[in-house]
């Protein structure tokens, strides 16, 4: 796994729990995917070794060097409220 300095030298000693495989999977298959305005991307996936945490990877442009890597708490509310479910009864007419 490509990493920056950043990475190594800090967001490992802020996060040492996040395992390298949680990181490859997110990058492999995101259940969302966005581009920054600075050209890095912001990858989401879910770990169920870690309660279903939401674990937010960002990458440089090439989408293959890891920056930073984090459980982003927010992700599941905001996924939620931009996608809510359908109603589980429908309407009586």
């Amino acid at each position: 796994m490509k990493t920056t300095a950043y990475f190594r030298d800090v967001v490992r000693q802020k996060h040492p729990g996040i395992e390298e495989a949680w990181i490859l999977q997110v990058m492999a298959e995101p259940v969302e995917e966005r581009r920054q305005d600075d050209g890095r991307y912001a990858l989401w996936g879910l770990v169920p070794e870690a309660q279903n945490r939401a674990l937010r990877v960002i990458t440089l442009e090439d989408r293959e060097t890891v920056h930073n890597a984090f459980f982003d708490r927010g992700f599941l509310k905001a996924r939620t409220r931009s996608h809510p479910s359908a109603p589980a009864v429908p309407p009586t007419p």
